[in-house]
């Protein structure tokens, strides 16, 4: 890994009189998948939509601190200018158009991007390659996509703009463990592949997975951060986010494949 990819720094956000955040620092180092742990209300959509420059379209605005991204200023920039600079999103909930083909929608995540004609072309084989589902049903309506299909193309819109930084809200919400298993996957793949990530998860255990790094958000502020292999092993972070209660409960998970096995998986 080199330098940071993503660099925000004493980030503070208000919706009206109600702070959101306070002086949230966090890093994503090049090449790594950092994960943001939370319950509902913690700040983590907030986070996100913060670093692409869209809080405005939420009633939201950025009351201190700064965001950069390899050393670049983010913070004055429109969010379409955001996108150019290598920053995607994956909103919760998918979102895709539900009226447009599979085809168009992935035209329209490049719409936003730097690259010509030649840069959406290679895009676009890399977004058939992770999601063959995609390429096999280009010209369906995205709205008759099963849920973790939608994710899917979500997840592919994104990539289309071939950003430096992805960041992923929530992309395990609402899917069947085993569909939640093959995003986790491609995560994964797309990180090897050279894209740094962004995770915003409630699922603690798959975010922990992934990540090589990792911070807790609660109310608006970092509580703990740290390699995620350390805080799947915090007493803290398993009471409140893994459900394990005592080392015994903590062992049967390890014995399960849990815990233990984060730290392979980092990334």
């Amino acid at each position: 890994m080199g330098g940071s990819a993503l660099l925000v720094r004493d980030l503070s956000v208000g919706y009206g009189p109600v702070r959101a955040l306070r002086q949230v620092s966090l890093e994503v180092p090049e090449g790594a998948v950092v994960a943001v742990l939370g319950s509902n209300g913690a700040g983590k959509s907030t986070l996100l939509r913060a670093v692409c420059r869209t809080l405005s379209f939420h009633g939201g605005a950025v009351t201190g601190g700064t965001v950069s991204l390899g050393g670049r200023p983010l913070d004055r920039l429109p969010p379409e200018r955001v996108v150019a600079a290598g920053v995607s999103q994956v909103p919760e909930g998918r979102r895709v158009f539900a009226r447009m083909t599979v085809a168009d929608n992935l035209r329209a995540g490049a719409l936003g991007g730097s690259g010509g004609r030649a840069e959406r072309a290679r895009a676009l084989r890399r977004v058939h390659d992770l999601f063959p589902v995609l390429a096999d049903r280009a010209q369906q309506r995205a709205g008759l996509l099963s849920g973790g299909e939608q994710q899917m193309l979500a997840v592919g819109r994104a990539l289309m703009g071939s950003p430096k930084v992805l960041l992923l809200d929530e992309p395990s919400l609402g899917l069947a463990p085993l569909m939640a298993a093959r995003i986790a996957d491609t995560v994964r793949e797309i990180n090897e592949q050279g894209t740094s990530v962004l995770l915003v998860e409630q699922n603690a255990a798959l975010a922990l997975r992934l990540a090589s790094r990792a911070y807790v958000l609660e109310v608006g502020e970092v509580t703990l951060s740290g390699p995620a292999d350390t805080l799947a092993a915090s007493d803290e972070v398993r009471r409140r986010y893994l459900g394990v209660t005592d080392e015994d409960a903590a062992a049967d998970v390890s014995r399960a494949g849990g815990l233990p096995a984060l730290s392979r998986w980092k990334g």
